[in-house]
């Protein structure tokens, strides 16, 4: 199969030539006028809080936003796609500010439709309207949401400073982590490529790169710490005037499950940090250590030489994606072929990696691809979430909303499809690498994320108070890395500075960790369905992937007879685990 060269750029020229061409100043403005009309009929209509709708109004008013957010979701993307490949790129940073100020206006009309929706008769309305019959979870999540809403001009308020607050903060967090440089044995870094190093062989190297990487962090520790008060001060305030009990309601909330569901995994979680400690133990013994350093969790281990250059992952991933079904098979070439992948590391570009929807059924994906293992389940991990999309495009917007529980569900069956078919192809050397990595990546959505839940726990219970400082900050992480690692790390060599590394919790969408455990443990629950009877579940997965923002994950969860409540669950999808801890530790 014909792919892209080595580490491509993804191709954004299908919706816009440049942030400076003529058709993107046309859609801006059309955006622009498009907000004025439905700010005249939220007029008319007098889409606030107190009124009783009619099913007539509420149809017109659910087609107006599903017609504007279309248009959103495609110029924000794009902006997005050009400021964090390129955060020097100081033309498309001033469009995206531009366009900030419009994507608060929509903001202000979603946030009076949910006030207006508290009003509402759902189902009585449903039996009226089509248009209300579709979107009648959409419009019962609206109408829950409208009792921790405060008064419309507040709000508006709110959404106005948000642009000088919360949207600065993350804007510089973003801007400033992406341009920060790491000297490592004389060479200069951008930071997402020093903190790469992590996963070379060479120690001496990889504990150079760390500790320059502190170095780094502590440099900048003021502007970063200032960012993440700010943000964690306002998500405070704000809950407290919007009748939260705590940033964790909301945040399950918007989750879509209940405290019993999260306690039911982190429960079943922490039970399972032996197991993974095992892990990490037989990992340093096999690496000739007494004990693994926070630099030495990604350090590659076996003696397989095997090097996964990009257009080898990409031949690999869509040929075991079309062994699932053919249609996964197709829709990877698709997007190998229209390159929507930009996975070159280089300075400027923002860490990590993303996928985002932009028009239609099409995503863009971003990651810093290196030759390992671990950036070929990333290639997969990504690839999985737009598939989902590719589910997703049938319906409307606000259909689309899928909460963070359920948005994992995609890429991690995704990932799992390429490490099993990787395990069947290669040698006991091979297979020790990718156990490794498939481990390395599940020890950190457990061990690390249940880290970062308890680090954001302790965040808000102080912020609450004062603010702290980035001392503070980095205390709480390493109380939270010794409340999870436990002896599976090094005590004294930890890494104090992961919040200021994870983009994360640099947004008023608090707590963006336990989703992420969510979508591991869910998506190995339903791949282990998958593989007591594949063919059924199929066209079952691929409704459940579409019907993701038409109920809550518990409702989805039981089309699979899965009970979320139930630890018995997710400590059978830990069990999966454990039976790689147990071949890792036999080939180690």
């Amino acid at each position: 199969m014909a792919v892209l060269k080595a580490s491509p750029r993804w191709d954004l020229t299908p919706y816009f030539p440049s942030v400076d061409s003529r058709e993107f100043a046309t859609a801006m403005s059309n955006f622009g006028q498009g907000l004025d009309r439905a700010e005249d009929l939220w007029e008319r209509e007098r889409v606030t809080g107190g009124e009783t709708p009619s099913a007539d109004s509420v149809a017109q008013v659910v087609e107006t936003l599903n017609e504007l957010y279309e248009t959103w979701m495609l110029m924000s993307s794009y902006l997005e796609c050009q400021v964090t490949t390129n955060s020097h790129d100081t033309a498309a940073a001033a469009k995206l500010s531009e366009f900030d100020g419009l994507s608060i206006r929509l903001q202000k009309l979603k946030t009076l439709f949910s006030l207006w929706s508290g009003g509402l008769d759902v189902e009585s309305a449903a039996s009226k309207s089509d248009v209300v019959r579709d979107h009648e979870y959409s419009l019962s999540h609206a109408k829950r949401q409208a009792k921790h809403l405060m008064d419309p001009r507040l709000e508006s308020l709110v959404s106005d400073l948000s642009l000088s607050g919360s949207t600065a903060w993350s804007r510089l967090h973003s801007n400033l982590t992406s341009q920060i440089m790491v000297s490592v044995d004389g060479e200069s870094y951008p930071m997402p490529a020093a903190r790469n190093i992590a996963y070379e062989k060479d120690r001496s190297r990889r504990a150079a790169a760390y500790h320059a990487e502190l170095a780094a962090w502590k440099e900048h520790e003021l502007p970063i710490a200032a960012c993440l008060n700010g943000i964690k001060g306002e998500v405070t305030t704000l809950c407290r005037q919007r009748k939260w009990s705590d940033p964790l309601d909301q945040a399950l909330f918007h989750a879509a499950i209940d405290r019993p569901t999260l306690e039911a995994m982190l429960s079943a979680a922490r039970k399972s940090f032996p197991t993974f400690r095992r892990y990490m133990n037989a990992k340093a013994k096999h690496l000739g250590l007494s004990k693994l350093a926070f630099y030495d969790l990604f350090a590659p281990v076996g003696e397989s030489t095997k090097s996964w250059q990009y257009e080898e992952a990409c031949d690999f991933v869509a040929e075991n994606f079309g062994n699932y079904s053919p249609a996964m098979g197709d829709f990877a070439r698709r997007a190998f072929r229209e390159n929507w992948i930009d996975a070159e590391p280089r300075n400027g570009k923002v860490g990590g990696a993303y996928c985002t929807e932009l028009r239609g059924d099409e995503s863009r994906i971003l990651m810093n691809y290196d030759p390992s293992y671990g950036s070929v389940s990333t290639l997969a991990h990504e690839l999985g979430h737009a598939y989902h999309n590719v589910c997703l495009a049938k319906r409307s917007m606000l259909n689309k909303e899928t909460p963070m529980t359920l948005a994992e569900t995609a890429s991690i069956f995704c990932e799992t499809i390429i490490k099993e078919a990787a395990l069947e192809v290669v040698g006991e050397a091979d297979q020790f690498a990718i156990l490794e990595a498939s481990l390395q990546g599940q020890c950190q959505v457990v061990v690390d994320i249940t880290s970062r839940y308890l680090f954001e726990q302790g965040v808000f219970a102080k912020r609450s108070e004062r603010e702290l400082s980035a001392a503070e900050f980095s205390e709480l992480m390493l109380d939270a890395q010794r409340q999870t690692y436990g002896d599976g790390l090094n005590d004294e060599l930890l890494h104090p500075y992961m919040w200021a590394v994870k983009p994360h919790y640099y947004s008023t969408y608090s707590f963006y960790n336990f989703p992420y455990m969510y979508g591991l443990l869910f998506g190995l629950g339903l791949y282990a369905i998958y593989r007591q009877d594949p063919e059924p579940f199929k066209a079952r997965y691929d409704d459940l992937l579409s019907s993701t923002g038409l109920a809550d994950a518990s409702t989805l969860a039981d089309r699979f007879g899965i009970d979320v409540r139930s630890e018995e669950f997710w400590s059978a999808s830990l069990a999966q685990i454990e039976l790689d801890v147990d071949r890792f530790e036999k080939l180690s």
